[in-house]
């Protein structure tokens, strides 16, 4: 007789890394350093090497274990949205050191898709997306019915620095959840963005 064990979820979500704008100024690069302004800033993909150190590594510890799949928006889609580049390239850092290829099947506006696929697997996961759809589309779809105080209603433009943790236990379990905040950079801030009240 076999026995059905429970399968644990752990999903880590972040935000694409640093574009171009008032705050981090200078051209969009590809990883060829060929001007871009779809792609990260120099920046942007410092972060990404950041990320790759925090989780391929054991510098992350248990806060920040390490992906089993890694999922970002598809770069090669048609969309308004002008950060279609950023999403993958803020996880090819990570996603080569883990021997990982990073799940594209989705592309930013199909997020209730995403989202449908995610919450039927086990393991633990990483999401690399925009911004907005984070916090208005991914987060409230993972926490379902389930209020979360701490989830963030919007995503405060200026980081790129959080990320936000989901760990349940089985399917029918209830979330636990945090925002956690590594600093790995100058300027980052300990301080999780606002929630629900």
């Amino acid at each position: 007789m076999s026995v059905d064990l429970p399968s644990p979820l752990t999903i880590l979500i972040i935000r694409h890394a640093e574009k171009h704008g008032e705050i981090w100024p200078g051209p969009g690069l590809t990883r060829e350093g060929k001007e871009d302004d779809k792609s990260l800033v120099i920046r942007g993909w410092e972060r990404a090497g950041a990320w790759a150190a925090l989780f391929g590594t054991l510098l992350g510890a248990e806060a920040y274990p390490r992906p089993s799949a890694i999922y970002a928006a598809n770069p090669e889609a048609v969309s308004l949205d002008e950060t279609s580049q950023r999403p993958f390239q803020t996880v090819i850092p990570l996603s080569e050191r883990l021997g990982l290829t990073p799940i594209t099947t989705h592309s930013a506006g199909q997020e209730a898709t995403l989202v449908a696929e995610i919450l039927h697997s086990s393991g633990i996961l990483l999401i690399s997306w925009e911004h907005r759809a984070i916090s208005e589309k991914i987060a409230p779809g993972i926490a379902g019915e389930q209020k979360i105080e701490d989830l963030p209603q919007k995503w405060d433009e200026t980081r790129y620095d959080v990320v936000l943790r989901f760990d349940r236990m089985s399917p029918d379990a209830p979330w636990s959840f945090c925002q956690l905040c590594p600093c790995l950079m100058s300027g980052d801030s300990q301080t999780p963005m606002a929630g629900f009240n």
